[in-house]
């Protein structure tokens, strides 16, 4: 749900059919999984140095690689559009687990 309303908040980034954002939020959650944390560990010198600023880029980076694995359903237009992808996904996460908790 979280990936369907960022894709239609921002006009960068295009999800269509709209059910694909369940295939998108799979695939962006195996690539966070798998890929980001050796991504994370091999730049973690650039990261210190940014004060963690570097954090942004990767997350883009990784928005980009989803965008890459699901071409025709998932677009995202260029990497600031990926980086807006990802801080305003990261709000609407927050947001929709605010007004849905886990029991």
């Amino acid at each position: 749900m979280a990936v369907l309303i960022t894709a239609y908040t921002l006009d960068g980034v295009s999800v269509d059919p709209w059910w694909w954002a369940v295939i998108i939020a799979i695939v962006l959650g195996f690539i966070n999984a798998c890929i980001r944390p050796l991504v994370k560990l091999f730049a973690l010198p650039i990261n210190i140095m940014t004060l963690g600023l570097f954090t942004f880029v990767i997350n883009a980076l990784m928005v980009e690689l989803c965008s890459w694995v699901v071409r025709p359903h998932f677009e995202v237009q260029n990497f600031w559009w990926a980086v807006a992808f990802s801080i305003v996904l990261t709000l609407v996460s927050w947001m929709l687990h605010l007004f849905f908790p886990k029991k």
